[in-house]
Formats: structure tokens, C-alpha cells, sequence
């Protein structure tokens, strides 16, 4: 054994056993805490698909969007008002849904009436004209404004949960409107709920305030003699105190409090402040908040830049102020109130307030994705199970265990002792990329699995393309040694751009996608990048490893297909006109899906959620059973756990909604008698698929493909990079059709399906082109069509064996795993199908269509 040999052993086994160590507690529960802590401190986590976690229900406060819109609304003007030197004081106004204000003079009025109607459109104005008083505007929002707000507040509302959801780092959550005013947030099972709940729950209303001047007030005397009298205790609210306050304290001041935090015993104190009513800046003058350490005792605090707008009010603000202090608050409490020493230019500020480094993250986060435009309250707060449930997963599990038992027998079976190597590869390959998870603390859900069945078709597609280069090799008479070195030297390049185009995608995905999109290009990323060390390293380190010391005497591989010679170019018309008609439903059925009247999941129509009590125990399969044995499709199950409560969304059917919800309590009336299930809510949902993530979803595919586009022109010509992209359209397309026309269920999982099909469809299509490359500049006397026929021939006994493998895996989860996964095995199968015949009979014959490169 070389001394090369021996470094090159040594780096693989350091590498399983640091990637045994990183894995072991993901898998294993009773992992000892030091082993945690100090050789894998991230992990694998599950998604709520796996293994459930928390669903909390958030009611948001229309009533309170509208006055906190009115207020922005009537200090806008008041403050255009000052500057037209029309001085207009707030008075005191018993509705909420109505600001005064009282003007200097009757001369004023008419201007404030025309500059209000001009610049305020939202805004209704009525006059109090008495005589011998001052004239009075009463500001109201119109009714179309209100109507605006309680259609969208919900919606904005569920835009920035998600978004700080995203960020806080919770992989794939579910956020779903529920009827008029509630959101509900379903997230995969947290260690730490409360930081979770905060942030989902925080407002975030930032506020710059003035500290008006207390020298002749003493705060905390007045406080404690209304407390004495009764008409406030420290657990009550802030506006129950200021209005018992209120005849004791200046015009235009309301009492906040401070909040401060010892030190030394760390002991939390709140401190009354006397601020003017008067808001001089808000969160929406924010454009980034990040975290910082810092100050006299390195603590973290936040700090804010702010946009444009921001920072000239902050210089003005800073300027005319200096010697006063101004106080930052969040959520109706002053986290600090720093003296102005000079006018700060430069767009930045800071919070401060002694936060721990998680509440100092967790504030930046909600600053920078933005405040909820009113507050919200969690109204419901519960532990779900697994959406697929626990049947569904073992299911699952068994059938893709059987499935890669196939395929590797078969590998052993067809290529032998190089087989054997193969399977060597593609555990290590499963193992790296597991390794690979723990260490990015990802979350695995059912797309992150699609990823992974789709990196390890192409883990076998790598090997199975030197095996076949071997074969050729060694059938010129060539040395078995000579035979292996010219497999993996003429595969490499062939392996490499077909990896590298499918890890563009999943780059693109990663990049510009988010939810279920993120999760599966990540696990795709990884397994291509490990592809490309398990097949180019360790499957030659192997070989080397045999040949060091009995040499293998010859490559005995079988042959399912030998030396074909079939003119697929005199078929390119024939198939050229099916591919056509089926593209062209492919795109009906995308019309039909974008318009809605295709048969949608609940993930894209929305529809009722419908919760149930049981007085028993029950199961997920007995539950599942039920509803399979009355063919009852369209609905998703999930369990509460410990709680017999039992969640059934029911998608949305304008002509079978009503009758689906009866049908529900039907069936478990009748299937499940002794259960007693009860329903105790029933209420309107969303799509979880909302058309943010929907236009990001486009937008990662378009920008994919470009990718794949421009690396396969520069790699070969553009001819080739549009023909890969076409072919991926026509499969994508193609496979979409025949699950519209077999009245497939349209969700997310079909879709993820779809995405997986994509990067095989790239991957078979590049593999023929980098034959078609190679004949080309070896038989320059050739026509193309005479290159592609000869290329499409040579490779395919390699197209054969990876669609065979991957379809063994498909099968066996088609057949065996189950109802819930049985429509995306079936879209993924048929992708297999699609995606072998295009990279035949549509991509390579798209490269006639463009006249050739003349030299």
C-alpha cells in the first residue's frame, strides 16, 4: 500500500468517525450531555410533518390596527399643520375611533378643511363651529380606510410572523389565516417555546418620546397615593393609571415606566417617566437593527439604522433637543431614555436596557422585519403530533428501507464486486449527509427527504456512469487497471456537470425560495456536494485500495442492453408532436391550478378546520383507516397530543365543503363509535401557501434555470443550455398533465415532487450532452444526427440502470407507504418515466432545431 493510499485511508476513517460522533445524538436520545455539549452541540431536528410541535392560535386586534392608523394619521397632520404655523391642540375624545382637535381660529378653519381633503384622503373631517368657543375638526377614518385595514391587517400580520419565524431559524412552519381575525402558526418541535411565543407575539410598536420636565412633580408620591386610594394596583393597566393621574399631571403627558435591571442581584425595577404625548419618530423610520456588544459593561444592546426619512427627523430631533432626554419605547415600555448631548447625524441609533443576548436577538428581529400593525394574542396554545402521522412515517420508513435493500442487491447483483463499492459509496454518501444536517442544526421534513431520494438516485447515477465507462474500456481490450483509471478520468467531467447543474438549481431554490423549498435544497445541496467525494474519492480510493494488493483480474459487470445501434433520430417527429400535446395540457393544467378550479390541497385553496374531542384514546391509523375505507380525500389529520383532541382540515370546495364537514363527524360517528368524538370548533382558513411564497417560488425556478442556461453555454454552447432547460420544462409540465388528468390532489408535496423531478430531469439530460459533446469533436466527419444517435446508444445501459434503481425506491413507496405519500411516490415515479424518455427522444433532439457552430 502507498504511502498516498495510506493518507488518503486515514482522512476517510477520521472523517466517520467525526461524522459518527456529530450524528450519534440526533439519533439517539440518551446521548450523555458532555457529548452533546462539547463534540455535537447542534443536531438534526424533525419538522412538524416528523414529528409535531406546537400549534398556537393568534387573535389580531382589527379594532386597535384602526386607532393605532388613526393616531399615525392625526400626528401627520398635526405636525403639517405646525409647520403652516396653524397651531392644533389635541382634546380629549371619549371614542377611540375619533381624534379633536381644537383649532387657534375660525380664520384657520377653511385652510385645515382644504389642506386635510387634499393630502388626506383617508381622513373624514367635522366641524364644531360654536359660537364663542374655539372651533373644533373631528377626525375620523373613512369607511372604505376601515374596510381596508380589517381586510389586510390579518394578512400583513401573517406575513410578519412568518418572516420572523423565518429568521428566528424554525425550518418549514405552518401559518394559515383562520376566519376573520386569527392566524394559527404550527411550529416544529422547539426546545425553547417561550422565546417562540414572544417573538411571534411582540408587537414591536417602537416609539420616540421627549422625558418632559418633573422637577415640580413628584411621580412616585402621586403613583403610590392612587394606589392607596384604590384606583390603581401594580398588576393593573397603564391607561387605568394615567387616567387616575390625569388632573394631577401637565397637558399633553402620559406616565410610562421605565424598565431597569440590577447588575449586581439582577433584580428587575420599574421606574416612572413622565413622557410628552407627542411621537417624534416610530419603527416604520427603522431600515435594519442588528445586535451589539457593548458600553461600560459589555452588554448586548440593539442597534438601529434608519432610513433616509429617519435620520433627517433624528437630526432634527437631536438638534432642537439637546440637554433633554429621549426616551426609546417598545410595546408601551421605555427601554431607555438617554440624554441628548449633540445633534447625531449618520442614521443610527441604539437601544439599550440590559438584554441578555436572546432578548437583544429576538428584538432585533422584530425591528427589522417590521412591527405587527396591531397587537396580537395567543387565544390557543397546544402540542400537535406528526402531520403525516406516526402510521404514515413507519409506513414510509419500512417501504424505503425495502426499497434500498432492492437497489442495492441489485447493484451487487449487476456490477459485482464494483457494486459492492458502489454500496459502499452511497452509505457514506447517506451518512456525510446526515452528518451534514446535524451540523447545520437543519430541520427534516418530507421535501428534505425528496432532496435526499433525489441526491442518492444521482450518488447511483455516478457510479453507475464510471462502471459503464469501465465497461467500454475494458471491451477495447484495455488492462483492468488501465480500464478503471480511463472510467473515472472520462466519467469525471460528465459527473461534475451534471452534479454542478442540479446544485445550481438548488442554490437558486435555496436562495430566492422559502418554507418547503428551503428544506429541500438544502438536503439536495448537500448530498451533490458529497456525491461528488463519495464517487470521485472514496469509489477510487476502493479500487485502488483491491488493486494494491491482489490485483482484480477482470471486470465482470452484466448487460441488460448490449451494443444497441437504433436510429432514435428518425422518431424525433413522432415524439417532437406527443411531447407537444403533452406539454400542452401541462400548461392547462397550470392555468387551471392558477386559476383555482383544479383539484387543490388545502395548502393552496384553504378551506375549514375542524377540531374534534374524543372521550377515548385513539390512534392516527385507526383514524386514518376510517376515513380511507369511505375514499374520503381532500383532508389532513393531525393529533393532539395527550389531549384526545383530534385537528381535521377539511380543504375548500365550494360545491362539497359543507357536505365534506358533515361527512367528517359521519365517519368517525360510525367507524369510530366507542371514541365519541365531539366537534368543539369549526372556522374558515387560508392557504398556507400564500402569494409571497408563491411568487418566490417561481422566481427561485426562472432563476434556476437561467443558471443552468449560462453554465451549460459557457461549459458547452447555448444550445445546449436551452435544450436542458426545455427538457426540464417538458418533464416538469408533462408530469404535471397526468396528475391533472388523473385528478391528483395539487399540494405542496406534489410540488416538492415536481421540484425533485427537475433537478433528475437536469441531471439525465446533461449526462447525454457531455456524450454528445465527446462524439462531436472525436467525429468532427459525423452529422449531429449521426453524434446523437451514436451518443444516445453508447449511454444507454447507464440510462437504464439509474432509471431502474431509482424506480425500484420510488415503487416500494408507491406501493407500500401509505395513503398520505401515495400521491407524491406516484408524481415522482411518473417523473422517473418522463424524465428517461425526454432525455431519449426531446432533449437531444432539440439540439437539431439550431444550426450548427460553423469553425
Amino acid at each position: 500500500m502507498t504511502t498516498s493510499l495510506k493518507l488518503k485511508l486515514g482522512l476517510l476513517v477520521s472523517l466517520v468517525i467525526i461524522s459518527v460522533i456529530t450524528i450519534v445524538p440526533s439519533f439517539y436520545k440518551s446521548t450523555p450531555e458532555w457529548w452533546k455539549t462539547y463534540m455535537a452541540p447542534e443536531g438534526l431536528n424533525l419538522g412538524l410533518d416528523l414529528q409535531g410541535g406546537i400549534h398556537v392560535v393568534l387573535k389580531v386586534d382589527l379594532e386597535k390596527a384602526q386607532e393605532n392608523t388613526l393616531i399615525l394619521e392625526s400626528n401627520d397632520i398635526k405636525d403639517s399643520l405646525a409647520d403652516q404655523s396653524i397651531t392644533a391642540v389635541q382634546t380629549p375624545s371619549a371614542d377611540k375611533h375619533t381624534v379633536i382637535f381644537t383649532l387657534p381660529n375660525r380664520g384657520a378653519l377653511e385652510q385645515v378643511k382644504s389642506f386635510i381633503a387634499n393630502e388626506f384622503k383617508d381622513i373624514v373631517v367635522e366641524v364644531d363651529d360654536k359660537e364663542g368657543s374655539f372651533p373644533r375638526i373631528f377626525l375620523r377614518l373613512t369607511d372604505e380606510k376601515r374596510n381596508f385595514i380589517k381586510s389586510n391587517a390579518v394578512d400583513q400580520s401573517l406575513e410578519i410572523v412568518r418572516n420572523r419565524v423565518d429568521q428566528f431559524g424554525v425550518a418549514e412552519p405552518i401559518i394559515i389565516r383562520q376566519g376573520d381575525d386569527e392566524i394559527v402558526v404550527q411550529l416544529a418541535g422547539l426546545e425553547d417555546h417561550d422565546s417562540a411565543l414572544d417573538l411571534i407575539e411582540n408587537t414591536a410598536q417602537l416609539e420616540f418620546k421627549l422625558v418632559a420636565d418633573t422637577q415640580a412633580i413628584n411621580l412616585p408620591a402621586m403613583i403610590a397615593e392612587v394606589k392607596e386610594s384604590g384606583q390603581w394596583q401594580d398588576n393593573g393597566t397603564m391607561a387605568v393609571l394615567n387616567k387616575a393621574l390625569a388632573p394631577m399631571l401637565p397637558d399633553n403627558t402620559t406616565v410610562y415606566f421605565e424598565k431597569r435591571v440590577d447588575k449586581q442581584t439582577n433584580i428587575e425595577s420599574k421606574i416612572p417617566l413622565l413622557l410628552e404625548n407627542k411621537v417624534l419618530m416610530t419603527g416604520d423610520m427603522v431600515k435594519d437593527a442588528n445586535v451589539r456588544v457593548g458600553g461600560t459593561f459589555n452588554e448586548p444592546y440593539v442597534s438601529l439604522d434608519l432610513t433616509s426619512r429617519g435620520s433627517n427627523v433624528f437630526a432634527h430631533v437631536t438638534e432642537k433637543n439637546v440637554g433633554r432626554r429621549l426616551a426609546i419605547i417598545l410595546d408601551g415600555v421605555v427601554r431607555s431614555a438617554p440624554n441628548i448631548n449633540e445633534r447625531i447625524l449618520g442614521g443610527s441609533a441604539m437601544i439599550t436596557g440590559s438584554f441578555s443576548h436572546e432578548e437583544a436577538k429576538n428584538l432585533a428581529i422584530v425591528l427589522r422585519v417590521g412591527a405587527l400593525p396591531a397587537p396580537v394574542d395567543i387565544i390557543q396554545n397546544m402540542t400537535v403530533g406528526a402531520s403525516l402521522g406516526k402510521d404514515s412515517i413507519h409506513k414510509g420508513l419500512v417501504s424505503g428501507v425495502f426499497g434500498a435493500i432492492m437497489v442495492l442487491g441489485f447493484m451487487i447483483i449487476y456490477y459485482r464486486l464494483s457494486g459492492i463499492i458502489a454500496n459502499s459509496a452511497l452509505v457514506l454518501n447517506i451518512l456525510f449527509l446526515f452528518t451534514g444536517l446535524a451540523i447545520l442544526n437543519a430541520t427534516l421534513t418530507l421535501p428534505g427527504i425528496a432532496g435526499i431520494i433525489l441526491s442518492i438516485g444521482m450518488a447511483v447515477d455516478a457510479n453507475v456512469l464510471i462502471f459503464e465507462r469501465m465497461r467500454e474500456e475494458y471491451a477495447l481490450g484495455k488492462s483492468v487497471r488501465s480500464s478503471i483509471d480511463s472510467g473515472f478520468g472520462k466519467a469525471f467531467w460528465t459527473i461534475v456537470d451534471s452534479q454542478v447543474t442540479t446544485l445550481i438549481t438548488a442554490t437558486a431554490l435555496f436562495m430566492f425560495g422559502t418554507g418547503p423549498i428551503k428544506g429541500f435544497a438544502v438536503t439536495l445541496s448537500l448530498g451533490i456536494i458529497f456525491n461528488l467525494f463519495t464517487a470521485l474519492f472514496f469509489s477510487r480510493m476502493l479500487f485502488d485500495l483491491v488493486n494494491s494488493g491482489k490485483s482484480m483480474k477482470s471486470l465482470s459487470f452484466m448487460q441488460l442492453v448490449k451494443k444497441p445501434n437504433l436510429d432514435f433520430m428518425r422518431l424525433k417527429n413522432i415524439t417532437f408532436a406527443i411531447s407537444a400535446v403533452m406539454v400542452a395540457i401541462g400548461l392547462i393544467a397550470f392555468i387551471q391550478i392558477a386559476r383555482g378550479t383544479a383539484n387543490l390541497g388545502v395548502d393552496f385553496s384553504g378551506g375549514s378546520l375542524l377540531q374534534y374531542k374524543a372521550e377515548q384514546t385513539f390512534s392516527m391509523a385507526e383514524v386514518r383507516s376510517a376515513f380511507d375505507k369511505n375514499n374520503i380525500k381532500g383532508i389532513n389529520l393531525q393529533e393532539v397530543q395527550n389531549e384526545n383532541r383530534l385537528i381535521v382540515k377539511v380543504k375548500k370546495d365550494e360545491e362539497k365543503v359543507a357536505n365534506l364537514d358533515e361527512q367528517v363527524g359521519s365517519i368517525l360517528s360510525a367507524e369510530l363509535p366507542d371514541k365519541k368524538f365531539v366537534l368543539e370548533s369549526q372556522s374558515e382558513i387560508g392557504s398556507s401557501v400564500s402569494a409571497v411564497l408563491r411568487n418566490k417560488a417561481i422566481q427561485a425556478i426562472f432563476i434556476s434555470l437561467a443558471g443552468v442556461i449560462l453554465y451549460l453555454a459557457m461549459r458547452f454552447d447555448i444550445r445546449f443550455g436551452l435544450a436542458a432547460a426545455a427538457a426540464t420544462f417538458h418533464d416538469v409540465m408533462v408530469v404535471l398533465g397526468i396528475c391533472w388528468l388523473l385528478n391528483v390532489e395539487i399540494t405542496l408535496l406534489i410540488v416538492t415532487a415536481l421540484l425533485t423531478l427537475a433537478g433528475y430531469s437536469l441531471n439525465d439530460s446533461v449526462v447525454v450532452f457531455d456524450r454528445i459533446r465527446e462524439n462531436m469533436n472525436k467525429n468532427e466527419d459525423h452529422s449531429l444526427i449521426a453524434n446523437i444517435n451514436l451518443s444516445v446508444n453508447q449511454v444507454l445501459s447507464r440510462t437504464v440502470v439509474t432509471s431502474l434503481t431509482s424506480g425500484l425506491v420510488l415503487l416500494a413507496l408507491f406501493l407500500q407507504g401509505g395513503s398520505v405519500i401515495h400521491d407524491f411516490s406516484f408524481a415522482l415515479l411518473s417523473g422517473v418515466v418522463v424524465g428517461t424518455y425526454s432525455s431519449i427522444f426531446i432533449a437531444s433532439p432539440i439540439l437539431t432545431l439550431w444550426k450548427p457552430k460553423k469553425s
